[in-house]
């Protein structure tokens, strides 16, 4: 648990303060009433601290803010595909815990879940009854039969036939409809749940065993009804696609944000930022998943060789970036976030990767409208009013993200809603 020093006050003198928006660190002081930010002081002298406030000497190091994940699965990459399909159901929450902690502790302190029963989580965590980031649940991801998010196995009659449910959909992680009327209700049902965006999956994906990466998922029309569905709620659909064809089928269904997109040609990218959509998409490696199924190796390689490509044609025409890592089934794996993170020192310089996971990241969550849960104050920035989420980090990670690798020995302080999770400033 973390130590809460909202109740008189925090003040963290002396560090050279990133807001998420600027170019460089500016010497400077923060001090936090309660969970927000109440104060941004520039220069040598630190502001006056209330009586019974927490004082830390930050020694000279970078403040910055929270680091945000616009693409996790917090039920999926605590255990294997194996453990959610075939083991006990506490199990799966119990890790989604677990790995809502590592996170915190890897700093970071906002992500969006991108398919799981993780509202219940974001609840527990908000009251601080456990440590681990702010949550923007999407609940099931809704798949068609056949799709990337049917796990049933293939001699299983559909759920439209009256077949029985896939282990993911009784946990829900998932959910197979087919037909809009049926989308309306999968739709509407994550909305009843809680879900501040929805998640469809409109092409195809590399751990499901029945969808080549090629195929399109969802007509037209299912589409637009998941998007009158959300739009009703006031909020947006995301859609997990790979391919120009997918891409372009989703958007002009009225998607906002696609999730991916690695196998896009140019012109498919410039269309995303003539009709303003986000791209979320992952820096990914071949190493980042391991595979028994060879085909689900060969589409993993296949997608990790679009990478490059997708990152430059964003920025050449200026796609609405954000960054995610969607790292599953692999607990060994979880400390990728970070690394993954670093990788985008690859494609952009390090404050704009910076940026990129903090305020920008926190724009597209803010799409979630009358949905979002935490739009009570401002996320991923350093400035009076906004929510008190930072770090402060051994070295400049503005001018080397590396440093945001190794957050055990690098994150000395850890801060999350006012509330001091990590203190190594000595």
């Amino acid at each position: 648990m973390g130590v809460d020093g909202s109740a008189g006050g925090l003040l963290v003198t002396n560090v050279r303060v990133f807001d998420g928006i600027g170019a460089e660190p500016v010497p400077g002081h923060v001090r936090i009433e309660r969970d927000r930010i109440a104060e941004v002081v520039r220069g040598a002298q630190p502001p006056r601290s209330t009586p019974g406030a927490t004082v830390l000497d930050g020694g000279g190091r970078t403040l910055i803010p929270g680091l945000t994940d616009a693409h996790v699965h917090l039920f999926a990459i605590g255990g294997t595909m194996a453990e959610l399909r075939l083991g006990a159901t506490g199990a799966v929450y119990y890790q989604a815990l677990a790995s809502a902690r590592d996170m915190l502790m890897r700093g970071f302190t906002t992500v969006r879940d991108m398919a799981g029963d993780t509202e219940p989580l974001r609840r527990v965590l908000d009251r601080g009854l456990f440590p681990g980031p702010r949550i923007y649940p999407s609940q099931a991801a809704v798949s068609q039969t056949s799709g990337h998010g049917d796990f049933g196995a293939v001699h299983d009659t559909p759920t439209a036939f009256g077949g029985p449910q896939a282990r993911t959909e009784q946990l829900g992680f998932t959910r197979v409809a087919d037909g809009p009327e049926r989308v309306l209700a999968a739709v509407r049902e994550q909305l009843r749940k809680g879900a501040a965006q929805i998640k469809l999956m409109a092409g195809g994906g590399v751990v499901s065993e029945f969808d080549p990466l090629d195929v399109l998922q969802f007509t037209t029309a299912e589409l637009e009804a998941a998007v009158a569905a959300a739009a009703d709620w006031g909020t947006y659909v995301a859609a997990h696609v790979y391919t120009s064809e997918g891409v372009r089928r989703a958007v002009d269904a009225g998607v906002r944000c696609i999730e991916h997109g690695h196998l896009v040609d140019e012109d498919t990218v410039r269309h995303l930022a003539q009709k303003n959509v986000w791209l979320s998409t992952q820096p990914f490696e071949v190493d980042d998943h391991h595979y028994a199924s060879p085909d689900s190796d060969r589409k993993n390689r296949e997608v990790c060789e679009g990478v490059a490509r997708t990152f430059g044609w964003a920025l050449r025409h200026g796609v609405r970036l954000a960054f995610g890592t969607d790292l599953v089934f692999d607990p060994g794996k979880a400390h990728r976030q970070n690394e993954m993170l670093v990788r985008l020192g690859n494609h952009l310089g390090p404050v704009e990767a910076l940026k990129l996971a903090t305020s920008g990241n926190a724009e597209l969550f803010r799409m979630a409208g009358r949905r979002d849960p935490y739009r009570a104050a401002p996320l991923g920035v350093i400035a009076p009013g906004a929510w008190a989420d930072f770090l402060v980090v051994d070295g400049d990670p503005t001018t080397d993200l590396s440093v945001l690798a190794a957050p055990e020995r690098n994150l000395r302080l850890i801060v999350k809603g006012g509330v001091v999770h990590r203190n190594e400033l000595g």
